[in-house]
């Protein structure tokens, strides 16, 4: 496994917004803007440089009896403004001092004076673009806002400093991800969204279904136009039978073959007509269902029922039957009516699994991909994750650095009961063994106990998927959960259930038909191979990484009961 992140990364800071080409004559010029954090970057060096600057503004202030205004723009490429000056006679001061307000403007950097916070500024010269801003509506304000009022503005949200660190330290840990995976010869797999198959078996799944637009279509057609009844079925019959005689009569008359072929023409129309009556006779408004009332979903969009997926792992699973490491990265779903902080009805799982690699295999990866995490936002985050520990939580980067630089942790799921148990404290969950361990059980172990990264192995098999290989005592499976400071668990894993049989059995205990994994089931009877793998809920790893509380405010676009906005 990889263990360094500090390398930089493989692109080079871009200054320029746009890329060179010849352009047609018709289109306006491509605008070469420079990014604030190249400018900062640089400092003192770029004085006299002549740049073009794009970005919202902060706070804008006018000065000097209102010759000239300071604004603190900001364009989302770091945490830091750029402070940029506009004198009156350049453009109206007062449309560009609102909070809010985008500009595009170019002017020369200059070295501001000694007694100034700022190492370099922007003196405008020409005011390109403004998008101005009522100031009376704008709904963030220059003051402190809190994170759950922002919730209901998640379109302008991005625009507030918490939130836009978010947004860049969400874009490294991404970035590292496949970089990891990259350098370690896994492939990226695209796995469905659409799923047939329910990988937890816990029944929590959203369900995709055109039945409802369907039986919407069909009732409003039946009103504009009324299924034909019965009778008039029998009334196209007749015709058909009249115009077949008179197709007989012409071919006994030895008519001509233009009068025979118009005859034919007019025979195959009206059987046309009886079978489009007869399709339109069985539209009945309403879901269809089947005799037993159950709901008819042959009839749906792919024929079977149909989920929005809550993990890619078992259609990844046959990549890595064939190309031995891979991993998908992507969307997930899960219909769960739960309201707390860290829960989510849409987040995002890294899903890699491995080839020939037992529960001892999949934990070291698991560890070495966290810890690269980490070393990675240290290295490449480095100022967003300062704004996190002087604003949200300050053991935030004394946290990265631990679990960076420690060894994991590894006791078995029995041997973390009884430590539990020996503490004697009172916990809200009962301890014992059997249970899923709480998040106040596996932030004790990693917070209080060992103070570093946990990996608990072999849990009951009762309470994990039927897809975990059995252990030897019947009584266990080869699973794993790493835990971390913070936020408890962060990844769980297992070493996938190699044995057809055992599997079998495994899926019919968990109450699950067999008939959907099939196709599952063939990845054993077909060149069957020990693998393992693990999901790492990649919004956990930015709550680890920030110390913020609510899971809400480090996905885009949160999505819970209640709330889909966007």
């Amino acid at each position: 496994m990889a263990a360094d992140a500090t390398s930089a990364p493989p692109t080079a800071e871009l200054a320029a917004a746009s890329i060179s080409s010849p352009s047609p004559s018709d289109l306006e010029p491509p605008t070469t803007r420079t990014r604030i954090r190249a400018i900062l970057n640089a400092g003192e060096s770029l004085a006299g440089q002549r740049v073009v600057v794009g970005g919202w503004v902060k706070t804008g202030r006018q000065q000097g009896k209102g010759e000239f205004a300071f604004l603190e723009v900001n364009d989302g490429s770091c945490q830091g403004n750029l402070q940029v000056m506009v004198d009156k006679d350049v453009h109206p001061l007062a449309p560009l001092t609102h909070t809010g307000t985008s500009v595009l403007v170019e002017g020369v950097l200059k070295k501001p004076p000694e007694e100034a916070k700022q190492r370099i500024e922007l003196k405008v010269e020409k005011v390109i673009e403004v998008g101005e801003v009522d100031a009376a509506a704008y709904p963030l304000p220059k003051t402190k806002i809190t994170l759950e009022t922002l919730r209901d503005f998640v379109h302008l949200r991005a625009r507030t400093n918490t939130i836009g660190a978010v947004a860049r330290i969400r874009h490294q840990l991404a970035y590292a991800t496949h970089t990891f995976f990259n350098e370690n010869d896994f492939l990226y797999i695209h796995t469905p969204i659409i799923t047939t198959s329910d990988c937890e078996g816990a029944g929590e799944m959203f369900q995709v279904t055109n039945l409802f637009s369907q039986a919407e279509k069909v009732e409003k057609e039946l009103k504009e136009n009324p299924a034909p009844t019965e009778a008039d079925v029998e009334a196209a019959k007749l015709v058909v039978k009249e115009k077949g005689d008179a197709v007989a009569q012409l071919k006994a008359a030895k008519a001509s073959k233009q009068e025979i072929t118009a005859a034919v023409s007019e025979l195959t129309k009206a059987k046309e007509n009886v079978l489009r009556l007869e399709e339109r006779s069985k539209l009945k408004p309403g879901i269809p269902r089947k005799d037993d009332g159950t709901i008819a979903f042959e009839n749906d969009f792919f024929r079977r029922q149909a989920f929005l997926t809550v993990s890619g792992q078992l259609q990844v699973e046959t990549y890595a039957c064939a190309l031995s490491g891979v991993y998908t990265f992507g969307p997930t779903f899960r219909a769960e009516n739960s309201h707390t902080s860290r829960h989510l009805a849409e987040f995002w799982m890294v899903e890699p699994e491995i080839a020939f690699a037992n529960l001892h295999d999949d934990m070291n990866c698991a560890e070495s991909y966290v810890q690269y995490l980490c070393k990675w936002l240290l290295k490449h985050c480095r100022e967003d994750m300062e704004f996190m520990v002087k604003h949200v939580d300050k053991t935030a980067i004394e946290r990265l650095e631990l679990v960076s630089s420690t060894p994991f942790e590894r006791i078995s799921y029995t041997k973390a009961v009884e430590i539990l148990e020996g503490t004697g404290k009172k916990f809200e969950n009962k301890v014992e063994w059997g249970i899923d361990l709480a998040s106040e059980h596996e932030r004790y172990l990693t917070e209080v106990i060992f103070k570093k990264p946990v990996i608990v192995y072999n849990y009951p098999k009762g309470i994990k998927a039927f897809y975990m290989r059995l252990n030897e005592d019947q009584k266990t499976v080869a699973a794993m959960d790493v835990l971390v400071p913070k936020v408890g668990e962060l990844i769980g894993g297992s070493q996938r259930e190699e044995r057809l049989d055992v599997l079998k059995q495994r899926i019919l205990d968990a109450d699950l038909p067999l008939e959907p994994y099939e196709w599952y089931l063939d990845l054993r009877r077909f060149g069957t191979v020990k693998h393992s793998g693990f999901g790492l809920g990649f919004e956990r790893m930015i709550l680890f990484a920030t110390g913020l509380e609510n899971i809400r405010d480090v996905i885009p676009f949160p999505r819970y009961p209640g709330r889909a906005d966007l």
